[in-house]
C-alpha cells in the first residue's frame, strides 16, 4: 500500500526529524525509522490502529511521543498528520476538510 503525505504532515515530519538531530547527532534517524515503521504497521493492518475520528486512525510511534494519524483511500494511506503527542490535540482535523476541497 503506497502513503501519500499531506504537505503540512510532511513539513512536520521533517522539522520533528531536524529537531532530534540537533538533540543529538543520530536520533534523527532514528526518529525517522520509528516513523516508517509505524507506516509499514500501518500499511500491514491499517484497520487495527484506533480511531481519531470517522475516518482517521492513529498509530503510535515507539520511543518517540508521536502518532501517525491517516486515513485510508482507494489502496492508499492518506497521512494527515505526524502528531506530536504532546501539542493541542485534534490540531490536524483542519487537515481533513482541505484535503476532500
Amino acid at each position: 500500500m503506497r502513503f501519500l503525505f499531506h504537505p503540512a504532515a510532511e513539513a512536520e515530519f521533517d522539522e520533528a526529524v531536524e529537531y532530534y538531530e540537533l538533540c543529538q547527532s543520530g536520533l534523527g534517524l532514528e526518529f525517522t525509522e520509528e516513523v516508517y515503521a509505524a507506516l509499514a504497521r500501518v500499511s500491514e493492518y491499517p484497520d487495527a490502529w484506533s480511531p481519531m475520528s470517522r475516518n482517521t486512525r492513529r498509530c503510535l510511534t515507539n520511543r518517540f511521543p508521536y502518532g501517525i494519524i491517516y486515513r485510508t483511500k482507494s489502496n492508499s494511506l492518506h497521512i494527515i498528520a505526524v502528531a506530536n503527542l504532546h501539542k493541542r490535540p485534534e490540531y490536524w482535523e483542519e487537515r481533513i476538510v482541505s484535503e476532500n476541497n
